[in-house]
């Protein structure tokens, strides 16, 4: 039985929403990490700490746990807003009322109530990526993913704008205090596009077997099957959890060095502004391009050898000093670098999906990427303090090796690198 036709607005209406609730999602992000390390650092919090705050993040890997609960309507007024309304309302507006919450921590004087008020809106931000995936699934037909994503993706960047270098500068003039209020003002958006947005039709196939049982083994124990009993599934998860490694434990002393190197504030958020969207978008061009050309396993490679030139610049930048002009390079390559290897990683995680479960093992899938960083993230204070900043920079140069040995084993033995799915009766 074909699906019902999507609830959404087809065309203009329908992609600005898209764009919002790309806002909506990426706004939140920075506040749980580099924003927040950069506060931390202004607080003269030590290393070791700000390393620590990765495992902040851990919500947004674990995620799929809880989607199951975020399938069932809720009761009473807000179960009428339908499944997907009904559970962003109270959840996007929770989550600007912790960011009020954190706009009021002080962490020169107390960390734990910073770093509690963090967590919980890592995991509001996690739950509200849950709802919005599924939103845009049910919300736009197959044909009009692309479109949807794109929306999204634009949003997506200027809300890290916003949340990253906005927020940074903001704080620099006016203090952390108003700086979190006026982004949690911008995190409104959030509910008020929940109530502008139409409720999706619900799919006949997802009234039946509303069970506990049941959503765990179709949402979780089924497409885990799926992928795991591909050939070579073992070589193809070690990729998925050590493509992107070098990169993100390199970032995730981005700061504590800007600031360690005696950077101002000012600077490192002229830096990261609209140069490093420019060359974002300009990577997630480079992207389809680039694996139109080369293929999709030679094309990941590519974007790993990119990736470890932009790590090189942390070291430049080690042994020059302050220099502004080679700070907005590094910057500015690290944008077009990080996106680049994003969206073709991106690209690879879909081709893995079968037709039957995409939605849920691209979550799983995604989920399941980060999980190196955010658990090995949490070490990089303490590494950063024992190895020196030139020695801690070389070993995320050579954290990228693997996820390129691990692509050539898969490129000699399958095309692309996508081992071949096992057909079911």
């Amino acid at each position: 039985m074909p699906d019902p036709a999507p609830a959404a607005a087809i065309g203009p209406r329908g992609l600005l929403l898209m764009g919002g609730f790309g806002f909506s999602s990426g706004l939140p992000l920075y506040l749980t990490f580099f924003t927040l390390q950069q506060w931390l650092s202004e607080s003269h919090v030590s290393l070791r700490t700000i390393g620590s705050a990765a495992l902040i993040g851990l919500p947004y890997l674990l995620k799929f746990l809880w989607a199951p609960l975020l399938d069932r309507a809720l009761p009473g007024p807000l179960g009428r807003l339908g499944r997907r309304r009904g559970w962003m309302l109270p959840v996007q507006l929770s989550l600007s009322l912790t960011i009020v919450a954190m706009s009021h921590c002080d962490p020169g004087r107390a960390l734990l109530p910073l770093f509690g008020a963090a967590c919980l809106l890592a995991f509001l931000s996690a739950s509200q990526d849950i709802l919005i995936d599924a939103w845009r699934i049910e919300a736009f037909a197959p044909r009009l993913q692309a479109a949807a994503l794109g929306a999204y993706s634009w949003g997506y960047r200027i809300a890290m704008l916003c949340s990253g270098a906005g927020a940074i500068s903001l704080a620099a003039r006016v203090g952390w205090h108003r700086s979190l209020l006026a982004m949690a003002g911008l995190s409104l958006l959030g509910p008020a596009l929940a109530l502008l947005a139409r409720e999706p039709a619900q799919p006949v196939r997802d009234r039946a077997g509303q069970g506990w049982r049941h959503a765990l083994r179709v949402r979780v124990a089924e497409p885990f099957r799926d992928l795991l009993g591909r050939p070579d599934s073992g070589i193809v998860i070690a990729f998925v959890l050590v493509a992107n490694l070098g990169t993100q434990l390199a970032d995730t002393m981005a700061y504590p060095l800007y600031h360690a190197l005696g950077f101002a504030p000012t600077a490192v958020a002229s830096a990261n502004g609209v140069p490093s969207l420019c060359a974002a978008l300009a990577g997630a061009a480079a992207s389809g391009l680039l694996v139109a050309r080369i293929g999709l396993g030679r094309a990941l490679i590519s974007c790993a050898c990119v990736q470890m030139a932009s790590i090189l610049l942390y070291l430049a930048l080690v042994h020059a000093g302050p220099v502004f002009p080679l700070l907005l390079a590094k910057v500015t390559l690290e944008g077009f670098a990080e996106v680049l290897a994003a969206t073709t990683f991106a690209t690879y995680l879909s081709r893995l999906c079968s037709l039957d479960y995409t939605a849920t093992q691209f979550a799983l899938l995604s989920s399941l990427a980060p999980v190196a960083w955010r658990t090995l993230g949490g070490s990089t204070g303490f590494l950063a303090q024992a190895m020196g900043w030139t020695g801690f920079y070389l070993l995320t140069v050579a954290a990228c090796l693997p996820g390129i040995l691990v692509m050539l084993l898969l490129l000699r033995r399958h095309p692309g690198g996508l081992p071949p799915r096992v057909a079911t009766a």
